[in-house]
């Protein structure tokens, strides 16, 4: 099998379902989908392991430069692979329920299929050039999945968020590419060769990772992401979740292992992980006072990205893929379970409206815990071994970020369990709980799967994204690194059972500081007035020039000019008088005559 059929089959999925199946076809459309996503994953383990590097077609040439359109297999795209297609069949399987009554299931499935491809494109590109192509492209689809339910004013400006937040990254990411072709030569991921030292390479760093700023969701671009949750839940545990907010990780890894993480200077890279580790710790201080089941795994992922950042700016991504790996499956698994959540308490998704969900739903509640021990950390689980890795990391390198590193531990412990004792234990605290139900075997399956990959995922060396053969360290050494994780776990499910077990309102709610992290540190105020005020004063501008410079100087001087030497010659000349026009008419005459006989 060729590795183009990757590219292409979504790609016909999503034109044909776009162009043939619309409207009374919606079930064909939603099957199409389906089963091509689960051919891209059979066509992704087949490739599993593979190394090597295909040319399709040429692009552009202009004289020695040239831009292939080409695909790099390696351990890196071919484990990341697994990851977009294996959630993103599971997500498929689970939106056939899900969306079963939507009025426009066909358009969204096209538009999961648009994704499929686009995102495939990232993984497996072959240069710069193709990836950012591909990159945009996932801008758009995930655009228009944030967007499904445009009607709501809310999911509308969600989208346009989203759009224009990864645009600004966007824009610094293309400089950053283009200082790279200027530095080395090349766009392609083999022929870059750099040297440590070269003027202007620490600020193109930083440029490349402008765009991983937008795409994965980073301090100050983070706040499109919790926004993103208007979209359906099964787009929130795919894209936002799994894979499209990863890419900036994966763009990054693929940079540094390309160039040669010896030639990364340490100013960019200690840049990349103080800006990871702030995001984790932001994140994670307003994840401890949402009460949206969606946003609190909203802010847990960009918690979560800011650790996998925090790595690759500690040059050692590898570390970081392999979070992104284990953290791909029980942050999905944890998504699509909100999701379920919300299908059996008829979208209700405050969490204080829940209660004794785990008696209701056995299935959904016990897979929902594994993604919370997961994530957590607990000794043996997937979680702890990727997030062990971090740690090292950051203990090596620097302690104040391995400080940080271990708080956001016991943050994340604090506010998942915070979330399980209000929305899976105790009793029902709104009608909508009392009558939940397990979700069908349809939207069951996934959670199972998810949960199982969740737990095993570590353990399966082959699929997990790495370059030069990593292998993780599977087990449980006790030292300082270790002996601060759990200890870290311990604290925050103290904290979590001290304010949170069986409680009906929130204790913390009248807390000044606690309403400073539920209003998200009031960044979205602050762009607002921020861009109010440059929108402002950009407009005050643009009045000026228009009234006073271009309508009063320039067009209104032009024709004040001319109405004035229109009147003089007027006054002077169109007197009435029969005399004064045979005067000038006979003058004009002689002038002529003059003119023609002497000059």
């Amino acid at each position: 099998m060729h590795p183009s059929l990757l590219l292409i089959l979504p790609l016909v999925s999503a034109v044909v379902i776009h162009f043939f199946l619309q409207q009374k076809r919606a079930s064909i459309a939603a099957l199409v989908g389906t089963l091509v996503t689960a051919a891209t994953l059979g066509l992704s383990l087949m490739l599993l392991g593979s190394e090597n590097s295909t040319t399709l077609f040429n692009w552009i040439q202009v004289g020695d430069f040239k831009i292939d359109i080409g695909l790099k297999l390696d351990q890196l795209s071919t484990g990341m692979m697994i990851v977009v297609s294996g959630i993103g069949l599971l997500v498929h399987v689970f939106s056939l329920g899900y969306m079963k009554d939507d009025e426009a299931k066909a358009r969204y499935f096209g538009n999961l299929s648009l994704f499929m491809f686009s995102m495939t494109g990232i993984v497996l590109a072959s240069n710069f050039i193709m990836m950012f192509i591909f990159w945009e492209l996932v801008g758009l689809s995930s655009y228009l999945l944030i967007g499904h339910w445009y009607q709501k004013d809310s999911a509308a400006d969600a989208a346009k968020k989203a759009f224009l937040s990864n645009r600004v990254g966007d824009f610094g990411f293309l400089i950053g590419i283009l200082m790279i072709w200027g530095i080395s030569g090349s766009v392609v991921f083999d022929e870059m060769s750099l040297t440590a030292g070269t003027p202007f390479l620490a600020a193109a760093v930083l440029l490349v990772f402008c765009g991983a700023i937008g795409k994965s969701a980073q301090l100050p671009l983070h706040v499109w992401l919790p926004d993103a949750m208007e979209g359906p839940t099964p787009v929130s545990a795919l894209i936002h979740a799994a894979t499209m907010v990863a890419a900036g990780v994966y763009m990054m890894a693929r940079f540094f292992y390309s160039v040669g993480i010896d030639v990364i200077p340490e100013c960019s890279a200690m840049t990349i992980a103080w800006i990871g580790g702030i995001t984790s710790l932001f994140a994670a201080l307003m994840a401890t006072q949402q009460d949206d089941i969606k946003k609190i795994l909203a802010y847990s992922t960009l918690s979560q990205l800011g650790y996998m950042v925090m790595a690759v700016g500690l040059v050692d991504p590898n570390a970081g893929m392999f979070h992104l790996y284990t953290h791909a499956w029980f942050k999905a698994l944890l998504f699509l379970g909100s999701g379920a959540v919300i299908y059996a308490c008829h979208h209700e998704q405050n969490i204080w409206k829940m209660g004794g969900l785990l008696k209701k739903m056995p299935v959904t509640g016990w897979t929902f815990i594994i993604g919370t021990l997961c994530l957590t950390a607990v000794p043996g689980t997937s979680g702890f071994f990727s997030k062990e890795g971090i740690l090292h990391a950051a203990h090596d390198k620097s302690h104040f970020l391995f400080g940080i590193a271990v708080v956001v531990a016991a943050l994340t412990t604090f506010y998942m369990f915070r979330l399980i004792f209000i929305a899976f234990l105790g009793k029902a605290k709104n009608k909508h709980a009392e009558h939940a139900k397990e979700v069908p075997l349809i939207m069951g399956v996934p959670l199972i799967l998810l949960a199982v990959m969740a737990l095993f995922s570590p353990f399966l060396g082959s699929l997990i994204p790495a370059v030069d053969g990593f292998h993780p360290h599977i087990g449980i050494e006790m030292n300082l690194v270790t002996g601060c994780s759990i200890g870290a776990f311990i604290l925050g499910l103290a904290g979590a059972i001290v304010l949170y077990k069986e409680k009906e309102s929130d204790p913390l709610a009248g807390n000044a500081v606690m309403k400073v992290f539920r209003n998200k540190f009031y960044f979205d105020e602050f762009y607002a007035k921020l861009i109010k005020v440059f929108q402002d004063l950009v407009a005050a501008v643009v009045h000026f020039l228009d009234e006073f410079v271009i309508n009063g100087l320039v067009v209104g001087g032009l024709t004040r000019l001319a109405q004035g030497t229109g009147n003089i010659f007027r006054a002077k000349m169109q007197t009435g008088s029969l005399q004064n026009y045979a005067f000038l008419f006979g003058a004009g005459i002689i002038l002529v005559i003059y003119l023609t006989v002497f000059l």
